[in-house]
Parts: C-alpha cells; sequence; structure tokens
C-alpha cells in the first residue's frame, strides 16, 4: 500500500522572500543546504526514517558541526538558552523571515503542530535538525500551494486542495478527502495557514503509521493509548 510519496522538488525547494529582518547569515531564498533527510511532503521512503534529533557530536571544546552551517545563524537568534526553539519562538521566526510572503502570518496553534511533526522527545521544542527540516517543508508545501493558488488570494478551493494533496503522493479515499475538506475549510475556501496545518498532520501521522506497520501491508494495530499520544501530539 501506497501512503504517501516525496513532494515535487523536495528537498530544498527555493523559498519566496526568505530574508529574515535583524537575523545574522545570507539570505534564506536559496535551497536549503545540507542533507534535509526523507521527503516531507509525505512518508519517509521504503527503507528508514530520517533522524529528528537535536544533539551534535564533536570532541570537548571543539564546536558543533552545525556552527559551518549556513542556517545555524538563524537558529541560534531565536533559540533559547536551552538551545531550542519553542512554539512562540517559532512563530516569531517565520513572521520575521517572510516565508509566507504575501500569505498571513502563521497561527500559534499551526507553530505547535509543527513542531509536533518532529517532536520525538516530546519536549515541546525543535533542536536545530528540526529546524531545517521544518524549513524545506515549508518551502516545498508552499510551493505547492502556490501552484494552485495562481491569483494570490491566499486561498485555493476545495477541489485544488484535493488536486494539491493527490500532487504530494498521498492516496486517500475521496470520503477522507470531503473530511479533509470540511476540518480545514473557511466559507468554502482554505488559507495557506490551514493548508500547512493540514499537511503537516498527514504527515506526521503518515510517518506514525508507518514505523507501526513493518510488513507493509497497510494494517496497523494500535493500543488506545499509543492512538491518542499520535493524534495528541500533533
Amino acid at each position: 500500500m501506497k501512503y504517501g510519496g516525496p513532494m515535487p522538488g523536495m528537498p530544498g525547494m527555493p523559498g519566496q522572500g526568505m530574508q529574515p529582518q535583524g537575523m545574522p547569515g545570507g539570505p534564506m531564498g536559496g535551497p536549503m543546504p545540507g542533507n534535509m533527510g526523507g521527503p516531507m511532503g509525505g512518508a519517509p521512503p521504503q527503507g528508514g526514517y530520517s533522524p529528528y534529533g537535536g544533539g551534535y557530536a564533536g570532541t570537548y571544546g571543539a564546536p558543533p558541526p552545525a556552527a559551518n552551517d549556513p542556517m545555524w545563524g538563524y537558529f541560534t537568534a531565536i533559540a533559547g538558552q536551552d538551545g531550542e526553539v519553542d512554539a512562540e519562538e517559532l512563530q516569531k521566526c517565520l513572521t520575521q523571515s517572510g516565508v509566507t510572503g504575501t500569505y498571513a502570518p502563521f497561527n500559534l496553534d499551526t507553530c505547535r503542530i509543527m513542531i509536533g511533526m518532529l517532536d520525538r522527545d516530546f519536549t515541546g521544542k525543535m533542536g536545530f535538525n528540526e529546524f531545517k527540516e521544518l524549513f524545506a517543508a515549508l518551502n516545498g508545501w508552499k510551493q505547492n500551494f502556490m501552484m494552485f493558488d495562481q491569483d494570490r488570494s491566499g486561498s485555493v478551493e476545495p477541489h485544488e486542495m484535493n488536486q494539491a494533496i493527490s500532487a504530494m503522493g498521498y492516496r486517500i479515499s475521496p470520503q477522507t478527502l470531503n473530511t479533509i475538506i470540511k476540518r480545514y475549510n473557511k466559507g468554502g475556501r482554505i488559507f495557506f495557514d490551514d493548508y500547512v496545518a493540514c499537511c503537516i498532520k498527514l504527515r506526521a501521522l503518515t510517518d506514525s503509521f508507518r514505523r507501526r506497520d513493518t510488513m507493509h501491508q497497510g494494517t496497523v494495530s494500535f493500543q488506545y493509548d499509543d492512538f491518542i499520544l499520535c493524534t495528541m501530539a500533533i
């Protein structure tokens, strides 16, 4: 059973207007540097899952490898004293970076589920590797959204949302698609903020399912608490 495929052009999709105000480093509009892990638009490829850790290996007294990464400056500009980013810090960063372009900024709840998508240790925060993967994902999702929002109204129609989900490689039933539209539409249209929230949940839930579907049969058995954990985390 096919759960989902890589988003076209991912990872490393060029962004739009990604230069943050008051943050160090070069423009964020170019391709994301380094290895971004598995495709973020759908499920990870067969055979493994990309690491989501925030720690860095290295010898005592040596700078972490991330210090040489062009995105390290952006991360350290918003990270708290614990070296991680919470939802409020992420919201501030995404607003300053201009990642949404002419679209409305992400609300705090969307930022929380962005962190939940990659928060494997359930700290409610994200480390540097997670931060990079999130920006790669947002660039891809934005490009996909813009393919259908050709009038730049900041929203798409339900049938375009269906096409966008299919373009990301997901194979879900019409009934499920209709449920998604009902959940995320406002006045019959889906806005960018809600579109991203939908993409995050699709990706995270598919990821959780595939980790348990070790035989790749398209079916798994959930314990009640495990099911609640998977769904409530995002």
